[in-house]
């Protein structure tokens, strides 16, 4: 081989290992804004965060993900799938985060990398507006409870009966819609779920549902998810900067009074979790 060949040999191979450095250094923020595209796992059952209006996504997650996009410079395209199959699909890679949205956990946190938090999970329970049996939270004893499988609340739920004199049965849904439907029903006494969740749909329905006061869930906040590694967190630096920035100009406090009825209280540093 020619002294020149030999050159030429080299550059080459140099280019193709750059190449994949660079390509093996891209991380999550660099693909998105690559693409143009952020694409988001969810679930559309679980208004008013994300739920289907005449066959069209409607609620927070749609409102304030096109606020973030824009802040990002890219489009978001959400995918819907049952909940139970959300968290593992973000593992997989499928999208690159999660705006279910999920409750902030101890354990969640050892696996995942949060957002800032955007609204207040608490636990509480939605009863039948004519249900005048069901007064304090712990008149759940002894009948059948429902909650969502694989969900934070059913945790907090699991946690609460226990504390029960009388632990009542509990009911695991995939959708929460087919949960409340029990409940209007007669099937089941009660559903679990965050305050946010529930005061929406007794807003909605005020005829046949109520919420039982006081909640009987620990303090806890509701945030977005990607996966715990070092590629996933530029991207999630980039998103909390937007957040951040929602709250400074009320763009945040707008859509939760658009869609909760109320601004909530969302921290601009991430809480340390009850559990």
């Amino acid at each position: 081989m020619s002294i020149l060949a030999g050159w030429k040999c080299r550059l080459v191979m140099l280019a193709l290992c750059a190449a994949s450095v660079s390509a093996y250094a891209e991380d999550q923020l660099a693909k998105v804004k690559k693409a143009g595209e952020l694409v988001v796992g969810t679930e559309m059952q679980f208004a008013p965060f994300d739920f289907l209006e005449n066959g069209q996504q409607a609620g927070f997650n749609k409102d304030l993900f096109a606020e973030v996009g824009k802040e990002l410079g890219v489009k978001v395209r959400f995918i819907d799938l049952p909940w139970p199959s959300v968290l593992p699909g973000l593992e997989a890679g499928k999208f690159d985060m999660v705006g279910g949205p999920i409750t902030v956990t101890k354990a969640r946190m050892e696996r995942y990398t949060y957002t800032l938090p955007i609204a207040d999970a608490t636990d509480a329970l939605l009863k039948r507006a004519n249900d005048s049996a069901l007064k304090q939270s712990s008149d759940i004893a002894g009948k059948t409870v429902g909650a969502g499988k694989g969900s934070a609340q059913l945790d907090q739920l699991k946690a609460y009966v226990a504390t029960l004199p009388k632990p009542p049965e509990i009911r695991e849904y995939v959708d929460n819609n087919q949960a409340y439907a029990d409940l209007a029903a007669g099937r089941i006494a009660a559903v679990a779920n965050s305050m946010t969740n529930i005061a929406y749909v007794a807003k909605q329905r005020p005829e046949t549902f109520a919420v039982v006061q006081p909640p009987f869930g620990a303090k806890v906040y509701f945030a977005y998810c990607l996966r715990k590694d070092a590629d996933s967190k530029p991207l999630a630096d980039a998103f909390n900067a937007a957040l951040v920035k929602m709250h400074g100009d009320g763009r945040l406090a707008a859509l939760q009074k658009k869609w909760f009825g109320v601004a909530m209280d969302a921290p601009t540093t991430m809480p340390t979790p009850n559990y």
